[in-house]
């Protein structure tokens, strides 16, 4: 009998995809498999449409809003499968995402093989997704996984990863202190507790950018205060691995690296920064701007500097997406069939 693959889905505000990504979770050639979302207190219709796919195979659960982690945790509980998948309720699958992995299960037969796969972001027409080739898209050991993540400042997207049920306890539930890159240090602890990745370029998952994502940022002091602690948490994984130079050094440009999200403005959490950067033998840089905007740092300070890179790029997004949105109708309309 082929294995149970778990697809969990955590949701909230997602009316506009949620339906396509339940599709994308049903129309998987897996055959065997359970998907479980779990709506984290939504204020729109987001319940509504999902309860429209409940079925034997289809489970749909609701919850006050607790936040991502909290959801996540909640379907992983309430999962039977063998392999999970974590698939967001706005992001797709390639119909045959999860049957490329579960194929490669056979030549790697250890429980504790990681398998990740390739990933592209898109607005709407997601045939147009852009892929982008990384370092992390290869086979790796743990150590030289989180070395290339930490010293490039590299991620993986959340629905790439298929995880054995033992692999998944080992690496413990979704931590709820964590409201953003949550999904960064988690799976920095499933490579931990893994005997290696095998990245399948054939296996594809498409990931929707939007400036609604609950991965924006902004000048959120919880989100920056989230990503202190995941940025220690994954610095302390890393050494716990090997604490050579290299190490040190990739823990150190992770830090320069995640430093101009809270410089100046949050002098608190560079002091904190700035103690982890000691424990590993270095000192962080005053962060630099880029040309386009340091002629405003110069003038008026950072923060001004910072204001206007922060609102640039996000109309940027805004047009990009918009474009894409209007190209997409464009196409629906005149090939409905597409």
């Amino acid at each position: 009998m082929q294995p149970l693959v778990s697809i969990l889905i955590p949701a909230f505000n997602a009316e506009r995809w949620i339906a396509d990504t339940i599709k994308s979770a049903l129309g998987q050639t897996w055959q065997r498999k359970e998907i479980i979302i779990v709506d984290d207190g939504s204020a729109d219709r987001t319940l509504s449409i999902a309860r429209q796919f409940a079925s034997k195979e289809v489970s749909v659960i609701t919850q006050p809003n607790q936040g991502a982690t909290s959801a996540r945790n909640k379907a992983l509980s309430l999962s039977q499968g063998g392999f999970i998948q974590w698939l967001d309720a706005d992001d797709l699958l390639a119909s045959d995402k999860i049957g490329k992995q579960m194929e490669a299960v056979t030549r790697y037969p250890s429980k504790r093989t990681l398998l990740s796969s390739a990933w592209g972001s898109f607005f709407y027409r997601f045939d147009r997704a852009k892929f982008s080739v990384t370092p992390l898209w290869n086979d790796l050991s743990p150590l030289e996984w989180l070395l290339r993540k930490l010293d490039q400042n590299l991620s993986m997207q959340t629905g790439v990863w298929l995880v054995s049920r033992e692999l998944t306890t080992a690496a413990g539930p979704w931590d709820s202190r964590l409201s953003y890159d949550d999904d960064g240090e988690y799976f920095v602890r499933v490579v931990l507790a893994s005997d290696g990745i095998r990245f399948l370029p054939e296996a594809k998952v498409f990931y929707r950018r939007g400036l609604d994502s609950l991965s924006y940022i902004g000048r959120s002091s919880r989100k920056l205060e989230s990503l202190l602690l995941s940025t220690q948490l994954q610095v302390g994984y890393l050494r716990s691995l090997e604490d050579g130079e290299n190490v040190r050094s990739a823990c150190l440009k992770y830090l320069q690296t995640t430093l101009p999200y809270f410089y100046p403005e949050r002098p608190d959490l560079v002091k904190r920064l700035e103690q982890i950067a000691a424990s590993v033998g270095g000192h962080l840089e005053t962060p630099r701007m880029s040309w386009k905007y340091a002629w405003i740092q110069k003038l008026f300070g950072w923060t001004p500097a910072k204001l206007t890179q922060l609102y640039y790029n996000q109309c940027k997004l805004s047009v990009m997406r918009s474009w894409d949105k209007t190209m997409f109708q464009f196409e629906t309309s005149k090939f409905p069939n597409i």
